[in-house]
């Protein structure tokens, strides 16, 4: 049985490491990089939520839902995945980051299988020994456990993750997919890569 998906794309954050830009708006291959995210994640999951906290109307031109932190002051991205939870409809919530416009086209479906083996209530993605935890699959019903962790003054992603059944699953076969663009360097590496 094929268990229903939100995707949620993290767009959120404040983008400091480029100089306080919304990152899912700068410009990869003539498209906005949210645009490349949303192209991949779109056939993987039933619907797309966008979680952003500023250019609002711009992210809501790409023609899905935009959602604000309930959190304030940019809390990160538990706040983000908090703000998604509350209104997705499906029973479980897949997120990626605005970032990564490259990430696996099989990335849902890989973080389902183990979620169901493991009986987890989170699977996260890992290549060799790093996770990437803003690259999840999380069942819905942990809601109001991640509200009481975020009331509680809980930030850090990895702190809410110890306190959940969780499963690293490998993607060493794909690493690359999981390659985040942070800086302006890097967004100009990928379009004299990519282009």
């Amino acid at each position: 049985m094929t268990i229903g998906v939100t995707g949620l794309v993290l767009a959120g954050g404040q983008g400091r490491r480029m100089g306080s830009i919304d990152k899912g708006l700068e410009e990869l291959r003539d498209a906005p990089m949210v645009r490349h995210v949303l192209d991949r994640l779109a056939p993987q999951v039933d619907d797309i939520l966008i979680n952003a906290n500023r250019n609002l109307e711009r992210y809501r031109a790409f023609g899905y839902p935009v959602i604000e932190d309930a959190v304030g002051g940019f809390a990160g991205p538990l706040a983000g995945l908090h703000a998604g939870l509350g209104v997705a409809t499906a029973p479980r919530v897949a997120t990626v980051p605005c970032d990564s416009p490259f990430l696996p086209d099989d990335l849902v479906h890989r973080l389902g299988v183990a979620l169901d083996a493991a009986q987890a209530d989170l699977a996260v993605a890992r290549t060799f020994d790093q996770p990437h935890p803003v690259f999840c699959l999380v069942e819905r019903s942990v809601h109001a456990h991640l509200d009481a962790f975020l009331r509680g003054g809980g930030r850090k992603i990895d702190a809410w993750y110890a306190t959940l059944r969780v499963i690293e699953v490998p993607f060493d076969d794909v690493a690359d997919a999981f390659r985040n663009i942070n800086t302006r360097d890097e967004l100009d590496e990928a379009n004299r890569q990519r282009g």
